[in-house]
């Protein structure tokens, strides 16, 4: 049966789409807005059935022009916090999903979609509870307002539903998201370019480096999601983070560290790579005082109750596998 995949070259629908391909899966849809044309390099690797333009997809969807789908992972969204356009980010990020949300619940087709962290905002509880959720931007409203959606039409729901609040991602494919892709992406380019790394210096009673955030490799990201294809009886509004908050100075310390293993050179502990002038504190910008999260950790006691029990990986584990890879392809 045909999978469906929106936002299927950007980051995290095409890591689904090539874990997809990993397991035999060749009757893809991907869907997407490739008016940025780069984005395209995320999907030469992998194998689809068809290609759709997101303008082109939901009318077609909605006559019920694919057959038989299977489900429909929907990753598309502007994801861009800083994106101040609200009547852009609530057509293309509320609007277009109750779209296919309504197509789905009309023909029986499981709907797997990307929530974000970014419902929480202001709070200090990353718990999937609406007292909790407090979005600062008009991203994150765009997705606290979908997942109130989908909290509706959950209890009458005959196909499943599973929305996931995506914490802070890192990992392969994500170079087209330019100042919106991870830290440990920026980190790689900027030692490789400078020979350092700079981070935000003290704020707000952390340390330099020490402002602390739950850190997921996407393909931990991808596992899950493949996890709930797998069980379509298993529906709800889900953290998908690590459960475990590091801080920035893990991320660029492991990233330093990868590279130097690269050329042979040993490992430094934190303070003999700031010695070393490896790794710089910069101060905290003005324009983000008052409007950062200097912590967060998703409490993944839901995840867990609905059966995903695999490991997840440590930034140390998951930034030297992506600093590999990434090296791998420069």
């Amino acid at each position: 049966m045909t999978i469906i995949v929106t936002g299927a070259a950007g980051f995290i629908g095409s890591n689904i789409v090539k874990a997809l391909n990993l397991r035999g899966e060749r009757d893809i849809i991907a869907v997407d807005n490739l008016s940025r044309a780069e984005k395209f390099h995320n999907l030469v690797d992998c194998d689809i059935g068809d290609y759709l333009d997101k303008e082109d997809f939901v009318a077609r969807f909605a006559r019920g022009d694919f057959g038989a789908v299977r489900a429909v992972f929907h990753e598309g969204a502007c994801s861009d916090t800083m994106e101040s356009d609200g009547r852009y980010m609530m057509e293309n990020n509320f609007r277009y999903s109750r779209a296919i949300l309504d197509s789905c619940l009309e023909q029986g087709v499981a709907f797997l979609y990307a929530s974000s962290a970014a419902v929480y905002g202001g709070s200090d509880v990353f718990v999937e509870s609406r007292e909790y959720e407090r979005p600062l931007n008009v991203y994150g409203y765009s997705k606290f307002l979908f997942d109130q959606i989908v909290r509706e039409r959950l209890p009458a729901a005959r196909s499943q539903i599973a929305g996931f609040r995506y914490f802070n991602v890192y990992g392969a494919r994500e170079s087209h998201k330019g100042r919106m892709a991870s830290v440990a992406f920026h980190n790689y380019n900027e030692f490789r370019a400078n020979g350092r790394v700079k981070l935000f210096g003290d704020y707000n009673g952390y340390a330099a480096g020490e402002q602390t955030r739950d850190f997921v490799s996407v393909e931990d990201v991808a596992a899950v999601n493949l996890f709930f294809l797998d069980h379509p009886e298993r529906s709800g509004i889900f953290n998908l983070g690590s459960g475990r908050a590091q801080p920035f100075n893990d991320i660029a310390r492991t990233v330093v560290n990868t590279l130097r293993a690269q050329r042979g050179e040993p490992a430094l502990g934190l303070a003999e790579l700031v010695a070393a002038g490896l790794l710089e504190y910069v101060p905290f910008p003005d324009a983000l005082r008052g409007k950062y999260q200097c912590f967060t950790q998703a409490d993944i006691g839901t995840l867990r109750a609905a059966g995903y029990e695999a490991p997840f990986l440590s930034v140390e584990a998951g930034v030297a596998r992506y600093i590999d890879w990434l090296t791998a392809r420069a």
